[in-house]
């Protein structure tokens, strides 16, 4: 059985790389963002997107949204506060859930997000420590998930909308840099050579 493909999804254009103003909270997509996000599915296997996890940052649902407009209802839609920026800047700082369940549709489940979720301290901490170790829990998922895809027998996959700086992290590779709403293709890949017999998760790309 083939390995479930993980297409990984930076969020589109949003106000604050265009304004180059940090001190937004939580800036949304701009006209330009929507029409990047909405023209990006073509490329990408809709109908085999099974499960969506996303940032619950404005930008990065809403480009969620509208990528996967066609397919939101029947993949399961999971917002992961570990996937948030790295930086502690008001343009990386989420949003209360009140006001995003004012913002977004009922079609965006926030049960999952605790009060003061974007605070970032703790295990959100601005720091490359902590970024890195949230990645590392992230790529476990993102394992799990892909095993319980290629359990459905369906060929289906998965897809993660999140930010730039914090892909670096996800992927273990600094030289990524993907365009707004660009995309590249992964597996995940189980290493139980690690740490203490720890199995390490790594992102394998797709050629």
């Amino acid at each position: 059985m083939s390995p479930t493909v993980i297409y990984l999804i930076r969020h589109a254009e949003s106000d604050h790389n265009v304004t180059k103003d940090f001190s937004l909270r939580d800036p949304g997509l701009t006209d330009l963002g929507f029409a990047q996000a909405s023209s990006a599915s073509p490329g990408l296997p809709l109908p085999s997107i099974s499960v969506i996890l996303a940032s619950p940052l404005r930008r990065t649902i809403e480009t969620t949204l509208a990528m996967f407009k066609p397919v939101i209802g029947e993949a399961r839609l999971i917002l992961d506060p570990n996937l948030q920026e790295r930086s502690n800047l008001p343009c990386d700082t989420g949003s209360e859930v009140t006001n995003l369940k004012e913002r977004f549709p009922s079609s965006v489940d926030f049960s999952g997000l605790g009060e003061g979720w974007f605070a970032k301290e703790g295990a959100f901490t601005a720091d490359d420590q902590a970024v890195a170790a949230r990645a590392k829990v992230v790529r476990k998922r993102l394992y799990q998930l892909s095993k319980e895809v290629e359990g459905t027998g369906k060929g289906k996959s998965i897809a993660v909308v999140t930010h730039g700086v914090f892909m670096k992290f996800l992927t273990e590779d600094e030289g990524i840099d993907l365009p707004k709403a660009g995309w590249r293709a992964y597996t995940a890949v189980a290493d139980e050579g690690g740490k203490d017999g720890e199995v390490e998760v790594k992102l394998v790309a797709v050629e």
